[in-house]
């Protein structure tokens, strides 16, 4: 082979250079054009062994009372059981929900349907009966009906302290003056107390529910 010349030497470097300058500068321009871009890097593994962030616990709210209740069924039901069942479920339910959102109570409350019992009765011992009446199977009456197996009417706190025709219970006192004004007192008598005692029909609002229920606890408190 022909040993290359000097000046033919020179001219190969000059192309190299030249070409490998254009290399470089196409590869910029093919960086830099819209839509090209250099893939990222991989993103590192998940830990299979680090545990996954739990969500916070939803609050749980509670009721503030323990009153129960069950109700007493026949196994084959006539049509008029069966719709007085349902009639003193639905009755039973709201008076529960009540007392239990609005007093820190506790009961367990047997329910039994029984047509000879003239209207409707309750007992401290946990007992409440409904007549065959349909008026009486209703949340006015369950209330009524669930402060008796509290000790309404039926406790021997309810003899010292609601003895004398009036309550003298110094928290259920202060609570119906606080309703009804400095003058307001909370009667007794037969086994009840008024007002708020939810005694008849037109004395029921959901505001008076309230109140009785209130006071109710209140006595509990005083005594009951």
């Amino acid at each position: 082979m022909t040993p290359l010349s000097t000046p033919q030497r020179a001219g190969r470097r000059t192309v190299k250079r030249r070409t490998r300058a254009l290399v470089t500068g196409l590869a910029a321009v093919a960086l830099s054009w819209p839509g090209l871009a250099q893939a990222a890097p991989p993103a590192a593994p998940a830990t299979a062994l680090a545990p996954a962030t739990a969500p916070a616990p939803a609050s749980v709210e509670r009721a503030a009372a323990d009153i129960t209740w069950t109700l007493v069924r026949a196994s084959n039901p006539t049509a008029d059981q069966q719709d007085a069942y349902n009639r003193i479920t639905a009755a039973m339910n709201a008076a529960v929900a009540r007392y239990n959102n609005l007093s820190d109570l506790g009961k367990a409350i047997t329910v039994r349907y029984e047509p000879g019992v003239p209207t409707a009765d309750g007992n401290i011992n946990g007992t409440i009966r409904f007549g065959s009446n349909r008026s009486y199977m209703a949340e006015r009456t369950a209330l009524h009906e669930i402060s008796h197996t509290i000790g309404v009417g039926t406790s021997g706190g309810w003899s010292s302290l609601g003895g004398s025709g009036s309550w003298r219970g110094a928290q259920a006192t202060a609570l119906v003056k606080q309703y009804d004004g400095a003058n307001a007192t909370l009667s007794t008598g037969g086994g009840h107390f008024w007002p708020y005692g939810l005694n008849y029909d037109n004395e029921f609002s959901n505001t008076a529910a309230d109140r009785h229920v209130r006071i109710v606890a209140a006595m509990v408190r005083d005594g009951l």
